[in-house]
Order: C-alpha cells, then structure tokens, then sequence
C-alpha cells in the first residue's frame, strides 16, 4: 500500500454525491412513471448533511472573551449554527466548538447539549435544509440542491411526495435498556413521516435514499419496527457510502481531530468537540469486521478496533470508554438484518482510504502519516461491503450492490447503466 500525507477531502466528492443520488432518484422516478404514480421518496442526509440552529440561553457561559461577547447578540435567538461561515474565523471556530460539543451525562445514561445551548433541526419534512447548508454560499454549501431538481423535473413536489427527513447529526442511537433521547425521538417521527407520506399518496410505501451515517439511521429504524409495518410501508432503502462498520478515518479524527477538508481551520480546536459527539462515537470501526487487523501505530504499539478502549484512553478520552463500551459496543458488535425491505447499496471504490495511521514522536497533536487502502475516499471497502459479507443467504437475496469504480464521478454513461439495472428491481 502506498503512503502519503493525508490531503483535504476536495469539492467534488460532495458534488459527486449529489449527482449519483440525483441519477438514481431520477432513474427510479422514471420507473414509478410508467406506473402512473410516483412512489413518495424521503431523504436521508448523512453526517453534516443539514442545517442546525442553535439559541442560547442565560445559562450559557464561555471562558474565552469573544465566545461570551459574541453571545449577548446571540442569546434568546435562533442562528444557524451549522453551517456557519464564521467556523473558518479562529477567534470564532472556538466558540462554534464549544456549542457543538455534547456531554454524556452518567446520572441519565445519555448525551446532552452543553449547558446554555438549545438546538433544533429545521424544516422537518421538507427537502429545503437539506438543500444548502447556508443557503447564502449556495456555490460552494451544494448538498442536495441538484437531486431534488431532477426530482421535481420528473414530477416531485416536496412537501407532496418528496419528503426530507434531517435530523442532529452530532447524535446517535443507543442498545435496548439505555435511553436515546434525541435518537429515539427522530426514529419516532421519521416513522411517522413514512407513514404520512404512504397516506398521502394513496398508501404507496416510500423510497428511502440515505446517505452515508443517515443510512445507519435508516436500517435501525426498519430493524425495529414490525416486518408488517415495513412491508406496508417501506418498498426499498437505497443507501451511499453508508459505513455499515465505521471506519478507520473516524480513529483519526478522535486522535488529532478532522477539519472535513475546510481550511485554515486548527483541527485541535475542533477535535474535543468531534470527540465528544455520539455519532462519532458509532462511526468508529466495528471489532466484528475489522477484528485485530493494526489501524493505528503510536507509543510504539498498534491499536485495532479490539483495542479500542485503550485507545480512547491513550488518546486522552477516557470519558469516552463507558459509553463506547456500554451504548456503543452492543449496537456494532451485532450484524443488524431486517427482513421484508430490499436494500440496494452504491458504493464506491478504487479511491484511496485510510487504512492505517502511523503517529511520530509528537504524538496525537500532529497529523499521522496514512497507509492507504482500498475504498470510496474515507469509508473502507470492508465497511462498505459489511452487508454482503454478514447477512444470511435469505438476506443476501433482498441485498444489491452496486460498485463504481474510482470516484462517484464515474464516467456518466456507464452509471447510467448501472442505475438502469437497479431500475428494473425497482420497477
């Protein structure tokens, strides 16, 4: 394998996904077409992938001057706090952490805002913050915008039958026996945005289109709700770059924190804040597939996924190890299986993904050098085909794989092909 520095994740990429979710979609639509009706489709953002607001309350309090000045603007009123162009200011990236971080709070079992800061997803339902993540820098913000117009050229109207479902993306879900509050709650009203959106359109089950951590989301959900509710409901989950097992470039980002490619931004200011976010958490890579295959290389040891808790602990998160193990461990260490939905995976391969991370004398404050292996940019080839290697033959019969090699910016004719096959299992 060869090695390199790791380099920022550039534009395209992003791009990229937007215009292989828009093929698909549109692909899909066309299919629906010919049947007279369109099946309702639901959105599924992946980490990052929609606005959050923030409003902060009297409680709030900051060490940092400017964090504390810049609040008594702020305070008792909504702002977007992702995405927010002044992340790229230092003085304010700071403050930008501080009210992203989350806490796990022992006495409840479960994660909460810092004090002081409330925070809510909004347009729920809609497509519209899924569309820009600041709808001011539309150029260079592009999430969804380009999937929904190939929709709605072929017939969808958001609100009617095109439907987005973003949700706060900083946290998880957790085991039977340990509350979720904030997960609980999105899978309770994304469940109930399924069935809405069936109703309206004449009780056809909807399209699910997840993308990447939304598509972990997705399958929880179908895993815990009745096989009749989802045969009624859901005809099929088509997910992107859904890391099934975590990942290795998750590892990197608890280490010595990920700027996801924005510059002139310090990635030590923001790593306490990564580190602290649930989803993070989960996104970590799954002993049950990476097994005790080295990731990591620091302190003149490794660390495979097997060695995790030790790795939080080295790192300097030991705060981290009761929830991974008790939240997190239960949930990763089981192959999740739910009968009666097709699922149809697009992935991606042939691009250099971090594989392992070799840490020098400086430790985890400075950038590893990264061995590279096969996968789709950051999710690893492993991951992305965890589904094809852990379900039974029965599920592997509801399960399509579709691989494209290089970067989502396949040549357009052969995707196009490649959607046409899906197309016919959709039809």
């Amino acid at each position: 394998m060869k090695t390199k520095q790791l380099s920022w994740i550039n534009l395209e990429t992003a791009a990229a996904i937007a215009l292989t979710m828009s093929l698909l979609l549109q692909s899909v639509s066309f299919a629906s077409a010919k049947t007279t009706a369109l099946h309702p489709v639901i959105l599924i953002p992946g980490a990052g992938g929609n606005q959050l607001e923030a409003r902060l309350t009297t409680e709030y309090r900051s060490g940092n001057i400017i964090c504390q000045l810049s609040a008594l603007s702020q305070r008792g009123t909504w702002f977007r706090l992702w995405f927010d162009p002044t992340v790229l200011l230092a003085p304010l990236t700071r403050c930008f952490a501080e009210r992203m971080k989350l806490t796990y709070i022992a006495a409840v079992d479960d994660f909460r805002n810092a004090p002081g800061v409330d925070t809510r997803v909004p347009n729920f339902g809609s497509t519209q913050s899924l569309l820009y993540l600041d709808p001011h820098l539309k150029h260079i913000t592009e999430y969804m915008a380009s999937l929904v117009s190939a929709l709605e050229g072929v017939g969808y109207i958001d609100g009617l039958n095109l439907f987005g479902a973003p949700y706060d993306f900083r946290y998880g879900l957790a085991p039977s026996g340990h509350p979720s509050m904030v997960g609980d709650q999105y899978l309770s009203e994304l469940r109930a945005l399924i069935e809405s959106s069936a109703a309206a359109n004449d009780g056809r089950p909807v399209i699910l289109v997840a993308h990447s951590l939304g598509g972990l989301f997705a399958l929880h959900l179908l895993d815990r709700s009745p096989l009749s509710w989802r045969r009624q409901f859901v005809k099929h989950l088509v997910t992107l770059s859904t890391p099934w097992a975590g990942t290795v470039q998750e590892m990197l980002t608890f280490a010595s924190g990920y700027t996801l490619g924005v510059p002139f931004v310090d990635p030590l200011i923001v790593r306490e804040e990564q580190r602290s976010a649930e989803s993070n958490l989960w996104l970590l890579p799954a002993r049950r597939l990476f097994g005790e295959m080295p990731l990591v290389f620091a302190n003149n040891r490794s660390y495979s996924a097997k060695d995790m808790a030790e790795f939080l602990k080295d790192i300097g998160f030991e705060e981290g190890i009761y929830p991974y193990e008790t939240r997190i461990r239960p949930m990763v260490d089981r192959t999740v299986e739910p009968e009666g939905v097709p699922v149809t995976c697009i992935v991606g391969f042939g691009v250099d993904t971090p594989e392992a991370l070799f840490y020098g004398s400086k430790g985890f404050d400075e950038k590893p050098e990264v061995m590279y292996g096969d996968g789709d940019g950051t999710v690893n080839m492993e991951s992305l085909l965890a589904l094809e290697k852990e379900w039974s033959e029965a599920g592997r019969k509801q399960l399509k794989i579709i691989k494209l090699r290089g970067s989502l910016t396949a040549p357009y004719l052969r995707l196009r092909l490649q959607l046409r096959r899906l197309l016919r299992s959709l039809a």
